[in-house]
């Protein structure tokens, strides 16, 4: 038989895109009294080990986690298994230069596609994970979840915007200048049904995180 006329086989699994999720974890609660934020305890586990595990379960293929305040303590108190780990020697400068570390520890990895989460976001799980993994477009390769139509984490960087994203971050806006200036093109998801934006900021915020 002509080879041209056999009739098309299962998909390939490698025709997935390959997406990894990136957690930044770096920060030191400055408004907290210095209490880093991936330490802080919800639901008897530091909030770190919450946040990988969103990643995994929204079907991440990998997870890089940038740590930086109190990084050896984070090592020795949060399990992290299948996790690779990146410190961030500059992570006081604020989250761009975490997002720049961790953008940097998936170059040659073979990811399509960064899917960035903030370790301080506990109302965000798996579905809303999974729902912006889902977006990716090779064409576009950008995408971010929305709760009510307010743009939010998680976002989706395709490995093409790397570099530009990288290089327009500055103090402590992560890639929110970069996506503002690609507004027209971004896949916007709507995630206000299956998970709450807040941020742990503040000494008043701690009373969300649950005992």
């Amino acid at each position: 038989m002509d080879p041209q006329t056999h009739p098309p086989g299962p998909p390939d699994a490698h025709d997935a895109p390959v997406i990894a999720g990136l957690l930044l974890a770096a920060g030191g609660g400055r408004r907290l009294g210095g209490r880093p934020k991936a330490l802080l305890l919800h639901r008897g586990r530091p909030l770190v080990e919450h946040a990988a595990a969103a990643l995994w379960a929204g079907g991440c293929d990998s997870v890089h986690i940038v740590l930086g305040a109190a990084a050896d303590t984070v090592r020795e108190r949060a399990g992290l298994p299948g996790c690779v780990l990146v410190e961030n020697p500059d992570w006081a400068a604020g989250m761009s230069s975490s997002l720049r570390a961790g953008l940097a520890s998936l170059a040659g990895s073979g990811a399509d596609a960064a899917l960035v989460s903030l370790v301080d976001q506990p109302g965000i799980g798996g579905e809303a994970v999974a729902r912006v993994a889902a977006a990716y477009d090779s064409r576009t390769s950008l995408a971010a979840a929305t709760y009510d139509g307010r743009r939010g984490h998680p976002v989706l960087l395709g490995a093409c915007r790397w570099p530009e994203a990288a290089a327009s971050a500055g103090g402590d806006r992560g890639a929110r200048a970069y996506l503002r200036a690609q507004e027209a093109v971004i896949t916007l998801i709507e995630c206000a049904d299956v998970a709450e934006p807040y941020d742990i900021d503040t000494v008043a915020d701690l009373a969300r995180l649950e005992t």
